[in-house]
C-alpha cells in the first residue's frame, strides 16, 4: 500500500511538471534591452540635450555661455549662408537618394531578372559586389583618390579628355564654382549607387519567380516586368532605401571635407560642414549649436513622415 501511494505522488509530479507552462513576462526581455537604451541615452539624447541648450546661449567654447534666448535662431533665418548650404543639401539629396534609388533599381532588376538568367548568378554576384565597393571604402580614402581624378592640371579625368581629343572640356572640376558642386554629387552617385543595389537585390529574392514566369508566358518585355511586378512587389525596400539614403545626403560632411571643404567660395557648403565650421573655426558655438539642433529637427521630421508614408502604403496592400 505504501508502494502504490508513492507511484501515485511520483506519478502526480511527473504530471504537474509535464503541464502546460504559464506565460513568460511581458518585461522579460526588458533587460536585454537595457544597454542599447543606455547606450543610446548616453550617445545621442544627452548630447542632443546639451547641444540644444547651448543653442540658447553665446558662447565662444571658454568661459561661462551667456543665455540668449532664441538669437541664434533668428540670426539663422537672416543667414544667407545658412540658407545657401540648406539648397545644396537639396542637391545632395538628389545625388545620394534619388539618383542612386532609380539607377539602383533598375541594375538590381537587370543583374537579377536578366543578368543573373542569362549569364549565371555567379556573374551578378560579382557585378553587384563590383558595385558595392565605393560603400566599403572610407570616404577618406575615396575622397583622396577623387581630388586625384578630378585636379586640374594633372589630374586623370582632364588627361583623359585631352588624350582623345576633347582638351576642350578640362575644366577646374572642384575649384570652379560654377561646376563643383555638380563634381561632388557626381562623387556622391558613385559612392551611395551600391547601398540601393544591394537592397534591392535582397528585395527581389522574396518575389515569386512564377509572377515573371507567367508575365514572359504572356509576352511581357523586361521593362513591362519591371514596371508592374518589380515595383509593386519591392515597394518596402523603396521606402527603407529613400529614407536612409535622404538621411545620409542630409547630414554629409566627410565628402566635403576631403573634396572642397565646402568651397569655393561656399559653393558646395552644406549645413553640417556650415556648422563644424562656425563650431571650430569661428569659435560661435551657440550658433553652431543652433544650425545642428535644426538639422537633427528636420532629418527626425523627415524621417517620421518617410514612416508615415511606408506604414500607409502597407495598410493599403493589406486592405
Amino acid at each position: 500500500m505504501t508502494v502504490t501511494a508513492e507511484k501515485g505522488a511520483r506519478a502526480g509530479t511527473r504530471h504537474h511538471t509535464t503541464g502546460p507552462r504559464s506565460p513568460r513576462p511581458r518585461n522579460s526581455y526588458t533587460l536585454f534591452l537595457l544597454p542599447g537604451a543606455l547606450a543610446a541615452l548616453a550617445v545621442i539624447v544627452v548630447p542632443f540635450l546639451m547641444n540644444t541648450a547651448v543653442s540658447f546661449t553665446s558662447w565662444q567654447g571658454v568661459g561661462d555661455p551667456k543665455w540668449t534666448g532664441l538669437a541664434n535662431y533668428r540670426d539663422l533665418l537672416d543667414d544667407s549662408e545658412f540658407w545657401a548650404s540648406f539648397r545644396h543639401s537639396l542637391f545632395m539629396v538628389v545625388a545620394m537618394a534619388a539618383v542612386p534609388t532609380i539607377v539602383g533599381l533598375v541594375l538590381a532588376a537587370a543583374l537579377f531578372d536578366y543578368i543573373g538568367k542569362h549569364f549565371g548568378s555567379r556573374i551578378a554576384s560579382v557585378l553587384r559586389a563590383c558595385f558595392y565597393l565605393p560603400q566599403v571604402l572610407p570616404i577618406a580614402v575615396a575622397g583622396i583618390v577623387w581630388s586625384w581624378i578630378l585636379a586640374p592640371d594633372n589630374g586623370s579625368l582632364n588627361t583623359l579628355l585631352k588624350a582623345v581629343g576633347l582638351g576642350s572640356w578640362q575644366q577646374d572640376w572642384l575649384g570652379d564654382p560654377d561646376i563643383a558642386l555638380y563634381s561632388v554629387m557626381a562623387v556622391m552617385v558613385w559612392v551611395q549607387l551600391g547601398f540601393p543595389l544591394v537592397v534591392f537585390m535582397a528585395g527581389l529574392q522574396r518575389v515569386d519567380p512564377q509572377l515573371y514566369e507567367a508575365a514572359e508566358l504572356d509576352g511581357a518585355g523586361w521593362w513591362r516586368r519591371f514596371w508592374h511586378i518589380t515595383l509593386p512587389q519591392i515597394r518596402p525596400e523603396i521606402y527603407v532605401v529613400l529614407t536612409w539614403c535622404t538621411i545620409a545626403a542630409l547630414k554629409v560632411f566627410g565628402a566635403v571635407y576631403v573634396l572642397t571643404k565646402g568651397g569655393p567660395g561656399g559653393a558646395t557648403d552644406v549645413p553640417s560642414y556650415f556648422s563644424f565650421t562656425t563650431f571650430f573655426e569661428k569659435t560661435q558655438v551657440g550658433y553652431g549649436a543652433a544650425i545642428s539642433t535644426v538639422l537633427t529637427v528636420i532629418i527626425l521630421v523627415l524621417s517620421l513622415v518617410f514612416l508615415k508614408l511606408q506604414t500607409r502604403a502597407e495598410e493599403g496592400d493589406r486592405a
